[in-house]
């Protein structure tokens, strides 16, 4: 079947629909990936000896790959096909995860990340494009659902799944956890989807130039966001650094721009809605996978929870996500879209804002209302900003505005948490230095904080520490700065999160409405 047939009555066969479920599942795992590393994060910087300040490049690692696999999913479905390109993707995934499991240090995790990150990159786009392509119209809202209820489930279960094996076995089964279902579903797509031909000559439009300038953009952009604050902006380092960032990135923009095949379809921007739908996005990735990765860095370094425990926690987040979707469905075709926005960036921002007032008791009770506040929202900030910027496009040019909208959340999703990162490794040694003066000047508050007795400190200063003492208050005044240093990323979160509002002052009622979305086809 092809795209012609696709309004046809003719009935779509049981292999079909297997291998779209096997898709579905390929996806599934693609999406589960940063859910199910996310609880495990303590785990393998202790076994492979990762310093805490580079932590976070397993997940931005994953991300960067996406970013740059997502464009290249229309070039590679045209050149190989849906079933070859997904089978293709999925075996890669299933190896990467392999090599991710079997690496015995960071450099090692790293390269295979980033290759497992690309793989999946390629996975999720190719569904919901699949479903346009391989069933009737008639079909598309059935498989939608499907494909979106996969989807929501990899976030809701990823970090119990993740913190069960890992607890369970050890943190080498989360990865290792995809291969049989990679290569099932690998062998299932590649018998079952027979709808297009490969077209070989396809990879000569790619612009490979731009490609390599968009990596080297995002990867020298990660390293200024994450060592410039270390060395004061200063520096031949640093220097070096910025230029290579400045100048890839105008390269790469003055390539899209002027190629006829264009590897990213800037051009898209110059839609109005489409522009401020994907700065929605990008923002919604910040606070999404920023959120991801700090709190179960919190629940381990701080709370000393386990993985599972840490998994079991950050379920509450994805369960109100998973319980409201119906009901964000519901109202998203019977409420203005701009009011919809709204709710959901404000009770999304409240969560984080309120997640930044943590203390080193806060554990499950604490973090309950804010994880529901977030999971709640996050329905109502995709699926309006979600029509915002794809409806009404002209059904060839879906694809590429698709790629793009997904792009921009993956995008602020890197950003995102290399600037929460940057933000605890810096601001951990004031706050350690604060707390030490307060306590030696008999500050009640500040032994409140670090969890010492506060009947001992009464405002006057203290005379000098033993060493015994000193080894003993140290680990406890770590601790304690360390939270104060999380409050701070959750704060500046939600703040951003909250401006990020601003955006819709540029868009107006009338734009979420089906006519301005007619227009775009018109």
């Amino acid at each position: 079947m092809t795209a012609a047939t696709a309004d046809s009555e003719t009935p779509v066969r049981f292999s079909t629909w297997l291998g779209f479920m096997a898709m579905c599942i390929g996806m599934f795992m693609g999406i589960l990936d940063i859910q199910i590393v996310a609880s495990s994060l303590p785990n393998i910087g202790t076994a492979l000896n990762i310093p805490e300040n580079r932590l976070s490049w397993i997940q931005t690692a994953y991300l960067i790959a996406e970013i740059i696999a997502i464009p290249l999913t229309g070039f590679l479905t045209r050149a190989f096909s849906v079933r070859w390109l997904f089978a293709g993707a999925t075996f890669g995934f299933t190896l990467a995860s392999i090599g991710c499991a079997a690496s015995p240090d960071f450099a090692v995790l790293i390269v295979f990340r980033t290759i497992q990150g690309f793989f999946g990159g390629a996975l999720i786009p190719a569904v919901f494009t699949t479903v346009f392509e391989i069933f009737p119209r008639r079909q598309h809202p059935l498989a939608t659902v499907i494909a979106g209820t996969f989807a929501m489930i990899a976030p809701t279960v990823g970090p119990w799944v993740g913190g069960y094996l890992t607890e369970t076995f050890s943190w080498h089964a989360i990865f290792l956890a995809n291969v049989i279902p990679g290569i099932v579903v690998g062998t299932i797509v590649a018998l079952c989807i027979r709808h297009d031909e490969p077209d070989i000559e396809e990879l000569r439009r790619i612009d490979y130039i731009t490609v390599l300038l968009a990596a080297v953009f995002l990867a020298s952009l990660e390293l200024v966001l994450k060592e410039a604050p270390k060395r004061h902006w200063q520096g031949v380092y640093v220097t070096s650094l910025l230029i290579v960032c400045v100048l890839s990135f105008v390269v790469a923009v003055q390539q899209c721009l002027t190629r006829r095949a264009p590897f990213i379809h800037l051009r898209r921007f110059s839609d109005k809605s489409f522009s401020i739908a994907c700065s929605l996005s990008f923002f919604l990735g910040m606070g999404l996978y920023g959120a991801t990765y700090l709190l179960p860095l919190f629940l381990g370094f701080v709370r000393k929870h386990t993985a599972l425990e840490i998994g079991e926690i950050m379920m509450v987040a994805g369960v109100a996500q998973l319980l409201s979707a119906p009901i964000a469905a519901l109202l998203e075709v019977r409420i203005n879209g701009r009011y919809l926005v709204v709710f959901g960036y404000v009770l999304f921002g409240a969560g984080l804002l309120a997640n930044a007032q943590t203390t080193i008791n806060t554990d499950f009770a604490g973090l309950l209302v804010p994880q529901i506040l977030r999971g709640v929202g996050i329905m109502f900030c995709i699926l309006p900003s979600t029509r915002l910027a794809l409806e009404g496009w002209p059904e060839i040019q879906i694809p590429e505005s698709s790629a793009l909208f997904n792009l921009m959340r993956n995008l602020g999703g890197a950003i995102g948490i290399a600037v929460v990162d940057t933000i605890v490794q810096q601001r951990v040694p004031h706050h350690v230095n604060s707390l030490i003066s307060r306590l030696q000047a008999g500050d009640t508050d500040a032994a409140r904080t670090v969890g010492l007795p506060t009947a001992m400190f009464h405002g006057t200063a203290m005379g000098p520490a033993s060493d015994t003492v000193k080894h003993m208050i140290a680990p406890m005044v770590q601790r304690a700065a360390l939270t104060q240093s999380f409050n701070e990323a959750w704060f500046l979160l939600g703040a951003i999160f909250l401006l990020s509002l601003l955006a819709l002052a540029l868009v107006s009622r009338r734009d979420f409405r089906q006519e301005a979305y007619s227009a775009r086809n018109g």
